[in-house]
């Protein structure tokens, strides 16, 4: 399925010009027009999910598998030492663009991508209902 109001949609399935580097029968990966480091690239699905609770388990399984062929050439090709895989899921997470999708963010020494958080302490006792609340 397709939203017509989706710009990514409408970019993964060549509507919109891009600049590409991989594209199959189910995603497109191209350049990020804002990139935070060389390289960056986002991993687009060509049917229409708005985040991570909707996408099927197949698309789920060839985005990554897809992310890891990316992640090699990145690497080859860039000279890149390390990479983050990101996937944002509402708005309160960051994710701006309502179409399921993953950023891949070639890392080098000196670049000047901040992905940092303060950690926090896991309590004994939070540890044990999250573990009860969230076990499979």
């Amino acid at each position: 399925m397709k939203d017509n109001n989706c710009i990514f949609c409408k970019i993964a399935n060549g509507e919109i010009p891009s600049s590409t580097l991989y594209e199959d029968e189910m995603v497109r990966v191209i350049l990020d027009i804002s990139p935070a480091s060389k390289g960056h690239a986002l991993i687009l699905p060509k049917e229409h999910y708005a985040n991570l609770y909707e996408i099927s388990d197949e698309m789920a399984s060839h985005v990554i598998k897809t992310a890891k062929k990316m992640a090699k050439k990145m690497q080859e090709e860039l000279g890149s030492e390390g990479l983050n895989v990101l996937q944002n899921n509402g708005e309160l997470a960051g994710q701006t663009v309502f179409h399921y999708h993953m950023h891949l963010i070639p890392r080098y020494q000196g670049d000047k991508v901040n992905m940092k958080w303060e950690n926090g302490k896991l309590s004994e006792s939070s540890k044990e209902e999250l573990v009860k609340k969230l076990s499979l």
